[in-house]
C-alpha cells in the first residue's frame, strides 16, 4: 500500500512528529448554552515510516456497537503501531451519540452528507471537515457501523465489486461475510473512493447495542488487517479466522406480508433453503399465525429483532448469489 511520507502531521493547528501521540479537537458547534461540542481524534505515530490508517465509527449516533469496537482498539492499544500512523475518531456524528439519535439535529443523515460543504447545513459542516481535515492524510480507512433500528447484522465487510486490493483486504479483515454493495451517493465511503482512499466498510450488529460477538469480529478483524499491513505491535497475538469469508454477490429483503407480532426461527449466519419456516407473524389474540418461508437457498445475514412489525417491514436479508 503506497503511503504519504510527511514527517509532520499537521492537523488542527498542531503539528505532530513521528513517535509522539496526540488527541486533538474539532469544534463541531457551540450548543444553546454557548458550551462548545467537540469531537476528539486520538492520534497515535510510530517513529518507523509506514502507511496511515483511518479508524472511525459513530457516523450515525445510535450506532453503539461501532463506537464500542474502536474504544476497545483505543484502550488496549492496539493504535499504537508499529509502523506508521494511526488516527481514530470513536464518535463523528457527537450530537447523535449525546442524543441517542440516528441523524443530526436538522434531521439530516451525515452519510449522505458527504464530501459536504463549508457553509452548508451542521452535517454538511462536519462531513466537509472530515473530507477536508482528516481524509487527506489517511492512506486506507476502516470505518465501523451496525444496522439500522431492530435489524441486526451479522458482522460483514462491505466493499464494491471488481477491487482486488479491497477483496484482499475484505479477506484479511476476517468476517463471516464480504458484501459487493455500490457506494452510496454522498456517502462517505463514495467521498473517499472519489479521493482514491479505500475503505473496508464493517457492519455488525443493531442499533443502541453491543454484542460481544460483533465487538470481537470488529476488534479482532482490525488487528488482522493491522498485521497485514506491518502496523500491529508485536505484543498483540492474531488469530486466523474460524472460516473463509463467504462473499455475497446479490441479495433480497425478505418483506413481512403482514402486520403483527414477529418471531424468527432461525439464527443470523444460518443458511437456509427454499420454503423452510423461518418465522412467524401473530396477532395478541391467538387467532392468527402466519409462517413465513424462505423463497430461495441462501445465508442470513440481517434479521429484524423487532417484536411488533408492520407490513412491508425488512425482517430478513437473505443472499442470492454466492462466491
Amino acid at each position: 500500500m503506497s503511503e504519504k511520507k510527511i514527517d509532520q502531521l499537521h492537523i488542527l493547528g498542531e503539528n505532530i512528529k513521528p513517535g509522539q501521540s496526540a488527541t486533538v479537537t474539532f469544534e463541531v458547534a457551540k450548543l444553546h448554552t454557548r458550551n462548545t461540542l467537540d469531537v476528539p481524534i486520538i492520534i497515535e505515530r510510530s517513529k518507523k515510516a509506514g502507511p496511515t490508517v483511518l479508524i472511525t465509527a459513530g457516523i450515525h449516533g445510535d450506532e453503539i456497537n461501532g463506537v464500542e469496537i474502536v474504544r476497545q482498539i483505543i484502550a488496549k492499544g492496539i493504535n499504537k503501531p508499529k509502523c506508521g500512523t494511526i488516527i481514530c475518531v470513536p464518535v463523528i456524528n457527537v450530537f447523535g451519540f449525546l442524543n441517542m439519535d440516528r441523524l443530526f439535529p436538522d434531521g439530516r443523515d451525515l452519510n449522505r452528507s458527504f464530501p459536504g460543504s463549508e457553509d452548508g447545513s451542521l452535517a454538511s459542516r462536519v462531513a466537509h471537515f472530515v473530507m477536508s481535515e482528516i481524509v487527506p492524510h489517511a492512506d486506507f480507512v476502516m470505518d465501523f457501523h451496525t444496522g439500522g433500528a431492530d435489524r441486526f447484522n451479522a458482522s460483514q465487510i462491505r466493499i464494491i465489486n471488481n477491487d482486488a486490493r479491497l477483496t484482499e483486504l475484505a479477506h484479511v479483515f476476517g468476517a463471516p461475510f464480504i458484501y459487493y454493495s455500490e457506494n452510496l451517493n454522498k456517502s462517505f465511503r463514495n467521498a473517499c473512493h472519489n479521493k482514491g482512499v479505500p475503505m473496508l466498510l464493517f457492519e455488525g450488529g443493531k442499533s443502541f447495542n453491543i454484542d460481544n460477538t460483533i465487538t470481537n469480529s470488529g476488534v479482532n478483524g482490525a488487528k488482522r488487517v493491522l498485521h497485514h499491513l506491518g502496523m500491529l505491535n508485536t505484543k498483540f497475538k492474531v488469530s486466523n479466522p474460524k472460516t473463509k469469508a463467504i462473499i455475497i454477490k446479490k441479495s433480497k429483503w425478505i418483506r413481512a406480508r403482514y402486520s403483527g407480532m414477529f418471531k424468527t426461527v432461525v439464527k443470523i449466519n444460518s443458511y437456509i433453503e427454499k420454503d423452510e419456516v423461518i418465522g412467524h407473524i401473530t396477532d395478541p389474540y391467538g387467532s392468527f399465525n402466519h409462517f413465513v418461508k424462505a423463497p430461495h437457498n441462501g445465508y442470513v445475514f440481517n434479521i429484524n429483532e423487532s417484536p411488533i412489525i408492520y407490513q412491508g417491514d425488512a425482517i430478513f436479508h437473505i443472499s442470492k448469489e454466492i462466491e
